[in-house]
């Protein structure tokens, strides 16, 4: 069973090598990293790097999260792939958490489920009521809908041809999933939040709850 990481970057200077080292520790067998088109340091950090299971995609024009994502799965050669930020939130060492109930035959798709407490008040509202209404529309039982550690086969990821370019890729590939009857698993994943999110709360926020309908809902 081979891994891809699916790596959207975007101006990640400050945390991308302790990142890439933590990934490049890990099980993963694949790393697709997406430079969205840096103005910072991240270009070079990249170009650093000589392990063979990395492979370094460049925009020329920044795409979003989504676009990065998209991009990544393009070119992703694994049975599985693995959604991954380019900062220290997660611990890569969860991948193997991850693929254990597909390991047992109990799950396709798994979701690192985040304790959700750590984030600030905003934030945490936020996620749990995005949650909530993904489970209230989509029939799901998630504990943690906006997480970044989904993992899914290759193929599955594909037919969904995905369309977000911003965070709200994240409703679009659970309704997506969810609509195939596809069941996903929770599986308890380190946290820890960090404070200079690119995320704007609000306004992306409500671009999910959008996302979210739109993606149950379209025919």
């Amino acid at each position: 069973m081979k891994l891809t990481v699916l790596l959207p970057i975007y101006n990640e200077e400050r945390e991308l090598a302790a990142c890439l080292d933590r990934v490049l520790a890990s099980s993963a067998d694949e790393i697709i990293a997406v430079d969205d088109c840096s103005t910072d340091a991240t270009p070079q950090i990249l170009a650093r790097y000589r392990d063979p299971r990395l492979r370094v995609i460049r925009h020329a024009q920044n795409r979003g999260k989504g676009g990065g994502i998209q991009t990544a799965l393009a070119h992703a050669t694994g049975d599985y792939c693995v959604i991954q930020d380019a900062d220290t939130e997660y611990d890569p060492r969860d991948y193997a958490k991850l693929l254990e109930p597909i390991r047992q035959g109990r799950a396709q798709v798994v979701y690192g489920a985040r304790d959700l407490s750590t984030q600030p008040l905003i934030g945490h509202l936020g996620n749990k009521f995005l949650t909530i209404t993904t489970n209230v529309l989509c029939g799901t039982r998630l504990n943690d809908m906006e997480t970044c550690y989904k993992l899914a086969p290759t193929a599955l990821l594909r037919e969904l041809r995905l369309q977000s370019r911003g965070f709200e890729i994240e409703p679009e590939i659970t309704a997506k999933i969810a609509r195939r009857g596809v069941r996903i698993v929770n599986v308890p994943v380190s946290y820890t939040p960090r404070r200079d999110k690119k995320l704007r709360r609000f306004r992306d926020g409500f671009r999910s709850l959008f996302a979210l309908f739109k993606y149950r809902f379209a025919v």
